[in-house]
Parts: structure tokens; C-alpha cells; sequence
């Protein structure tokens, strides 16, 4: 792998990553246009997701700020109610996660099944985009726990992970903003876990790549990634989710024709 490649496979990272449009399944497309091998680069691929967990950290610093004190506080708080909320997202995708890893990992190399997953994510976001639940004024436990039964599913290759939560909490009647916002900082942890059990295989050990390569893929990601997460925060807001939509059919379509 070259730089060129790196850093255009951490710029499709860094913005599918917030986009709900699945980097699961566009770093697939990109592989196979670029001709390179992903999934057995473990090094590269805990860089990207170091990058992208860091731009979300930085942009959304002041509310991770505002949880830190909180957690700090010795009388229950909302901040200390929101990371037991945060926590409870975690526990689908942890047991997905640890159970049917393997069976997972083998659809990524399926192109027919990333675009499938893709169609799916169209049909979410348009169902959230014209849906008019009644809204509430905060996330609940109930609806945090489903909220990570979508980010659970979105492990599968071309079902996008910021997609599914965002449309998930938008279906629930939660507020668009605080969606967007509890999307984001759910996955914070998750992608931690993800890289920790990475680091822990031993498997990087083994593994032959530049320096200059790992840095201008963790740039690439890390600069996309953070414009990226602003961007998507505030066409949440705006309810503009339709034209992700359009953009996952179309896309999804050309896999699956790519596959005849």
C-alpha cells in the first residue's frame, strides 16, 4: 500500500465514518478499486479507527467535558444518567461483537452483500425521513438500549452504523440534535473495545507497513473525519437525511449490478 492509497482510504473513512452512509461498506468499494487488501491489515485499520474516535473527541470536546465532571460529582446527575445510557448502547454490539466476529468478518469480502446492506440503509433513512413519531425531550434508558440493537446490526458490511442509530433514535421521537450528538458519543467506546481486542491478538506484531503510510492514513482520517462529524450534526438538525438515502440506493444498485 502506497500513500496515495492510504490517504484516500482515510478520507473514506473519515467521512463515511459520520456520514450515514456506511464505512464498512465504502472502504469494500474502495479496496476493490484501488486493488487493495484490507482485511487482514490490522495496524492500518486500528489507525483509521484511532483517527476517527480523536475527531470525534475534538469536536465534540464540550460535551465530553461537561459527562467527565459529571461522572466526578457524588450525587446522580444527568450527566452520570446519560453514560449509563451510553453504556447500555454498548452491550448489543459487545455481545455481537464477541459472538459471530468471524461470520462477519467473511462478508465483507461479498460486494452482492455490501450493496444488499446498502439498499437496507436507504430504506431506513427514507422510512426515519418521512416517519412522524411524537417527539420526547430526552433519550431514554429504553430507547438507548434499542438504539444500540441498530448499532449492533450496523456491524454488518454496508448497513452504516451512524445511519441506523440516528434513524433508530429519529423513529423513536428523540430529538434530532441530541441523536446526533448520543450517535456519536456511543461509538467512542466501542470502537476503544474494537481496537483494544485488535492490539491484543497479537496480530499487528506480524504485520509489514510504513510509518508513512500509517501517519498520512491517520491524517487523511482524522481531518476528514472531523469535518465530517460537524457537517453531519448539522444536516441532522436540518432533517436532510433524504438525500443519503438517494445516495445508498444509487450506490448499493451499482454493487449489486457490479456483481452480475
Amino acid at each position: 500500500m502506497g500513500l496515495l492509497e492510504a490517504i484516500l482510504l482515510g478520507i473514506v473513512q473519515g467521512i463515511t465514518e459520520f456520514l450515514p452512509v456506511s464505512s464498512s461498506g465504502h472502504l469494500q468499494i474502495a479496496k476493490e478499486l484501488l486493488g487493495v487488501q484490507l482485511e487482514n491489515n490490522i495496524t492500518f485499520d486500528v489507525t483509521l479507527h484511532a483517527a476517527t474516535v480523536l475527531s470525534t473527541m475534538v469536536v465534540l470536546w464540550r460535551e465530553l467535558w461537561r459527562l467527565l465532571k459529571g461522572c466526578l460529582s457524588r450525587r446522580f446527575n444527568e450527566e452520570q444518567a446519560y453514560v449509563i445510557k451510553v453504556v447500555l448502547s454498548m452491550i448489543p454490539a459487545g455481545i455481537v461483537g464477541i459472538l459471530f466476529a468471524d461470520p462477519i468478518e467473511r462478508l465483507f469480502s461479498s460486494l452482492w452483500f455490501v450493496g444488499l446492506m446498502l439498499l437496507l440503509t436507504a430504506s431506513l433513512l427514507t422510512f426515519a425521513y418521512y416517519a412522524k413519531p411524537r417527539k420526547k425531550s430526552e433519550i431514554s434508558y429504553r430507547d438507548a438500549f434499542v438504539i444500540g440493537l441498530a448499532q449492533a446490526a450496523a456491524t454488518l458490511p454496508g448497513l452504516s452504523r451512524s445511519g441506523s442509530t440516528i434513524a433508530t433514535g429519529l423513529l423513536l421521537g428523540d430529538e434530532k440534535s441530541a441523536v446526533a450528538n448520543f450517535s456519536f458519543i456511543m461509538v467512542i467506546p466501542v470502537i476503544l473495545g474494537k481496537m483494544l481486542l485488535d492490539l491484543l491478538s497479537g496480530e499487528m506484531a506480524a504485520m509489514t507497513i510504513s510509518n508513512e503510510v500509517l501517519i498520512s492514513g491517520f491524517l487523511a482520517a482524522f481531518i476528514s473525519g472531523a469535518l465530517a462529524c460537524k457537517f453531519m450534526i448539522e444536516i441532522v438538525k436540518r432533517g436532510k437525511l433524504i438525500w443519503f438515502a438517494l445516495y445508498c440506493a444509487l450506490a448499493g444498485a451499482v454493487c449489486l449490478i457490479g456483481t452480475l
